[in-house]
């Protein structure tokens, strides 16, 4: 019979196109997932998927149960809320500092449906850049870091939001535009472009420009939009996540190329105190990044939860 878990799967098979993604979504093997899938089938008498190599596309059958799921999922989230409410757990504070700082673009519409649902939990931004964001928690002048930093340490709990690909930016027309994939080499050609940070957080430096040990010229700016427009006044060049480039690309305003064979990708973590982490309306605030961004973000992949898991499982058990 249909079950919740079934009605999670289906959702994920929607939006990742993939048995291999939507498994790593729903934390499942692929085996586990393709057999929800046959015994569903199975029972309906119908086809549910189809397959086309590794790209999976929802039948008539399969859709009306997305919308069946998207309906009932809705409804139990609701009433979990409610919940919630009556157990006292409503209020609190939920201090959020970026690390990622293109991603204020697919944080602020959860920001503003999440206050709709949790009117009395206090949600803000702290401001500005920071060299250790994680030691705001510590200091308790942040609730929740959004940030790469998945670290073991002690008293913190890292939840894995998503993997995203980070891509080289560049003016149309650019003479690196001519190539596919641009190499370590490439970058030693114009001025490197980013966000006032220090240099060991940045992922296109730490990941490929000093292993390769070539030098680089860099230029900052705290804003997503000027970066941009330097990249377009032919100023230099940068490297940012796919999401927070796309309207950009839509209109030919920059163009963008992969950084390496393999591309250069990042994961991003939801950083909290550990004991915030079993907060109702934190885990709430969680299952909708989760929703929203798989629904509308382009080009990105599940981030396993087991490392975090075991992780948590070794704290407390010191």
């Amino acid at each position: 019979m249909l079950e919740l878990r079934h009605l999670r799967t289906l959702i994920a098979l929607d939006e990742t196109g993939s048995i291999s993604l939507a498994a790593q979504r729903v934390h499942l093997t692929q085996s586990a997932l393709s057999h929800q899938i046959r015994a569903l089938q199975e029972y309906y008498q119908l086809p549910i998927i189809q397959r086309s190599g590794h790209v999976v596309r929802l039948t008539d059958a399969g859709k009306r149960l997305v919308k069946l799921a998207e309906k009932v999922l809705g409804e139990v989230q609701s009433t979990e809320r409610d919940l919630a409410k009556i157990s006292q757990q409503a209020a609190g504070n939920l201090r959020i500092v970026l690390e990622c700082h293109t991603c204020f673009d697919w944080l602020m519409p959860i920001m503003d449906n999440f206050r709709q649902h949790w009117p009395e939990v206090e949600l803000d931004l702290v401001s500005g850049f920071h060299s250790d964001p994680v030691a705001l928690l510590r200091q308790g002048a942040a609730d929740v870091v959004i940030g790469s930093e998945n670290k073991l340490q002690q008293g913190i709990v890292h939840f894995p939001l998503f993997r995203f690909e980070i891509l080289a930016v560049l003016a149309p027309g650019h003479a690196l535009g001519s190539k596919k994939v641009l190499e370590a080499d490439d970058f030693t050609q114009d001025v490197l472009i980013t966000y006032p940070v220090p240099e060991e957080r940045i992922d296109l430096i730490r990941q490929v420009l000093m292993p390769a040990g070539v030098s680089w010229q860099r230029r900052t700016t705290e804003l997503t939009v000027a970066i941009l427009q330097l990249v377009a006044s032919r100023r230099g060049i940068a490297a940012l996540p796919g999401w927070g480039i796309k309207n950009y690309l839509d209109y030919e305003y920059v163009i963008a190329r992969r950084i390496g064979a393999e591309g250069l990708w990042s994961d991003l973590y939801l950083s909290v105190r550990e004991q915030d982490a079993s907060l109702r309306y934190l885990q709430d605030f969680l299952k909708t990044i989760d929703q929203v961004c798989f629904a509308r973000l382009d080009g990105i992949r599940p981030l396993s939860v087991q490392g975090s898991r075991k992780k948590l499982k070794e704290k407390r058990k010191k």
